[in-house]
């Protein structure tokens, strides 16, 4: 009998590493708060044609996979996620620089995490309307996944 899960308690979570070339920490991450929504992360291949003249069907192999160009979370706007992402960006930007990554947890309860490194960008202003709730568009361009792994510690 499978025990289903459900989304209460997951967490996404940044770390930067300790240095160029380093493996993805397994520690020391921090919670990123108030976020409302973790889109998915699908790993599509590229489909490439090697059909050639004797075959009678098109055929295929994989090629190069695409997790997406924008990873974009929703979160509540709040002074902390403000300031906590700000603080996100200058650091991932500075290790960037120095060619060090900043890594993703994307932690579930009493199961493994996801991991992937990314570049966060700068917080923009996100749509305005009647009696809603003030939100935040947090966007992450990956550019290295690890997959699923022991949560970290």
């Amino acid at each position: 009998m499978a025990l289903e899960m459900n989304t209460i308690g997951v967490k996404i979570k940044y770390c930067v590493a300790a240095s160029a070339g380093a493996s993805r920490p397994t520690s020391g991450y921090t919670n990123i708060p108030d976020v409302k929504s973790i889109p998915e992360i699908n790993l599509t291949p590229s489909t490439l044609e090697v059909t050639n003249l004797v075959d009678k069907f098109k055929r295929y192999i994989p090629g190069v996979q695409d997790p997406g160009t924008d990873f974009a979370m929703t979160g509540n706007m709040t002074s902390a996620l403000k300031s906590l992402w700000a603080s996100l960006c200058t650091a991932a930007a500075s290790a960037w620089a120095s060619g060090i990554s900043t890594w993703f947890e994307i932690s579930i309860p009493n199961f493994d995490s996801f991991y992937f490194a990314g570049m966060p960008v700068d917080l923009g202003l996100s749509a305005q309307g009647v009696d809603a709730v003030e939100e935040a568009n947090m966007h992450i361009i990956p550019n290295q996944i690890a997959g699923w792994a022991t949560a970290s510690s």
